[in-house]
């Protein structure tokens, strides 16, 4: 199994709206449908992260979901809106080992 965390380090003051627009997203059902999917805010650490995490049993479904939902005009008008908000952000991919 494989974990994909995508995480989006927001500027100062941008949770809310971020986080609005996250909710707005998943009402839409634009994010990848993943039943292992969640979405998780930093507790400790780095401040103001949005970390979206799926499990998947290949590398080629995971590359099937960004092909797929990610493409659309929907989710990319979305994420124009989503952009601004976000400092930076990196992809980690993990191999589940136990």
């Amino acid at each position: 199994m494989y974990i994909i965390r995508d995480i989006f380090y927001l500027h100062f003051g941008h949770y809310r709206p971020a986080k609005q627009l996250l909710d707005d997203a998943l009402r839409a059902g634009l994010l990848p449908e993943n039943k292992q999917a969640r979405v998780l805010s930093d507790f400790t650490g780095d401040a103001y992260r949005l970390i979206f995490e799926e499990g998947y049993d290949t590398l080629g479904e995971y590359e099937q979901a960004l092909s797929g939902s990610m493409r659309k005009d929907e989710w990319q008008q979305w994420y124009e809106k989503f952009k601004p908000h976000v400092e930076r952000s990196h992809r980690e991919i993990l191999k589940r080992v136990v």
